[in-house]
């Protein structure tokens, strides 16, 4: 893997950690920056043990994440497998972390992008620019069943699963709210991350007990966690179905 620019920082303010994916890229989630991302997640689980926290995740640049880096991954079957085995981990590390998430979605979250947005348990996005989007019927690229267990897990209305998975529609924050992905809805990335800052210290003053809290929301995803074991659409291309999903990126 020679990926090494697209990459995260954390930042941490009292009680609240900031992780950031910098630079002005797609953020598209490359195994080097999923390790950098779990790298953080990591250093956010073995510091705060002994008080209240939570997490705000947010990103630089016109992208909060673009999906998967297909461009690196469909070159062959490993490489597919390693990058779907490092997200579910991703996922498996955000659902057991023992405090509250939000993702401050400052920018466009396409497919696994809109993915990792969804994985956190709350969603404020900003309003004049990006959509969550799930891209694999336009792009023409299978949706594994663990990404639709999350959508049911996350969204209420089995409408709104036809409408994000089978019409692949973009979702603007305010469509998001309607719809009950999207918490709140704000004007810029600044007003986005504060909103999403508020809302952490709003949940850290719960004073909140972190294993019982990641117990719960275990429980809650239950039906999600049980499908994360494997990836039922790696592999499954050849070289014309890898060029047309290229082709449409």
């Amino acid at each position: 893997m020679d990926k090494t620019e697209a990459m995260c920082t954390l930042e941490k303010r009292g009680n609240i950690f900031l992780l950031t994916l910098t630079g002005t890229d797609e953020h598209r989630l490359h195994p080097n920056l999923i390790d950098s991302i779990r790298a953080a997640l990591h250093t956010v689980r073995s510091e705060c043990t002994s008080s209240s926290s939570a997490l705000i995740t947010t990103a630089q640049g016109k992208f909060f994440s673009n999906g998967y880096d297909l461009k690196w991954a469909l070159v062959n079957k490993a490489r597919q497998e390693l990058m779907s085995k490092k997200l579910r981990s991703l996922v498996s590390d955000l659902i057991s972390l023992p405090v509250p998430t939000i993702a401050a979605v400052t920018g466009h979250a396409s497919a696994a992008g809109f993915v990792f947005a969804l994985c956190h348990d709350y969603i404020v996005m900003r309003k004049d620019r990006g959509f969550l989007y799930m891209s694999e019927l336009d792009i023409g690229y299978p949706i594994p069943i663990w990404f639709t267990a999350l959508v049911k897990c996350k969204v209420g209305s089995p409408g709104v699963w036809r409408e994000v998975v089978l019409k692949a529609a973009k979702l603007t924050a305010e469509m998001g709210v309607e719809r009950g992905i999207v918490d709140s809805a704000h004007d810029g990335v600044e007003e986005t991350v504060e909103a999403g800052v508020k809302l952490g210290e709003e949940l850290v003053r719960r004073n909140w007990d972190g294993k019982v809290y990641a117990g719960c929301r275990k429980t809650l995803y239950v039906e999600l966690l049980n499908k994360l074991g494997s990836d039922e659409t790696v592999g499954d291309y050849g070289d014309d179905e890898a060029n047309k999903t290229l082709s449409k990126l």
